[in-house]
This record gives structure tokens, C-alpha cells and sequence, in this order.
């Protein structure tokens, strides 16, 4: 599918857009919200370690060592994944990472690969995530 400039989204893109921005805004103010998002097949990568399934990977993100985060997304690219599980989309995220009110936001990486909710064709879960710092 070629895209110019134009105005005119992908679906995968906008259905990518709404999902990031609803992770996010569940992430910066109650991580235990995110739960509805995973599956017990769900992969977590967090900096170097994995965990697999609902309650791991939220009690990872639970436990963070922080109060206050606020992600600031820079960019968001999206593709469908058709070849190997119809209606998934791949989802790259680039931004910073405002952590306690510091001063100096960290850069940081995360990839989701989601996939269309069997029981429910219109919604999507979060079948991989991968989370990286970017230290320049």
C-alpha cells in the first residue's frame, strides 16, 4: 500500500494511533488498568527480560521504581502484519520518558505486535511488546 503525504490513514495506522495513546494514558496514570490489554500468551521484553502472560508482565510494570511518568510520543509507525496472523499490526513507538519530574527526559523505544481479539474482531490485544531505553 503506497502512501503519500496526505491526510488520508491507513486503518492500521489510526487503529495503532488509538491504541498507543490509550496504553499510554493508562501506563502515565494507573498501570494495573493495562491488564485488559494482555493475555496469558502475552510476551513481555523489558529491557533485556522477559516475562509471559497478564499477571507477570503487569507486576513488572507495577513494580517500576517510579511515582510519576509521563511518555511523550514522537513517532508512531504502523504496519498489518497479514502474513501471518490476519488484522495484526505491527506498532514501533519512538519518545521520551518523563520520570519523576526530572529535568531530563529519557529516550525511549517500544514495539507491540497486536492482534485482533478472536472473540471480538473490532478489538485488538497485545500479543508481544518489546520495551528498550535509548542511551546515546
Amino acid at each position: 500500500m503506497a502512501s503519500g503525504g496526505g491526510s488520508n490513514k491507513a486503518p492500521f495506522q489510526s487503529v495503532g494511533e488509538s491504541f498507543v495513546a490509550h496504553y499510554y494514558q493508562n501506563f502515565d496514570t494507573n498501570r494495573a488498568n493495562l491488564a485488559p490489554l494482555y493475555r496469558d500468551n502475552s510476551m513481555l521484553s523489558f529491557e533485556g527480560e522477559q516475562f509471559m502472560g497478564i499477571q507477570p508482565i503487569i507486576q513488572k510494570l507495577v513494580s517500576l521504581p517510579f511515582q510519576k511518568v509521563v511518555h511523550q510520543i514522537v513517532t508512531c509507525d504502523c504496519q498489518p502484519v497479514l502474513a501471518s496472523q490476519p488484522n495484526g499490526i505491527l506498532v514501533f513507538v519512538s519518545g521520551n520518558l518523563v520520570v519523576d519530574d526530572s529535568p531530563n527526559p529519557m529516550k525511549f523505544s517500544q514495539t507491540f505486535n497486536l492482534l485482533s481479539d478472536p472473540s471480538n474482531p473490532n478489538s485488538y490485544f497485545v500479543h508481544n511488546d518489546l520495551f528498550r531505553l535509548n542511551y546515546g
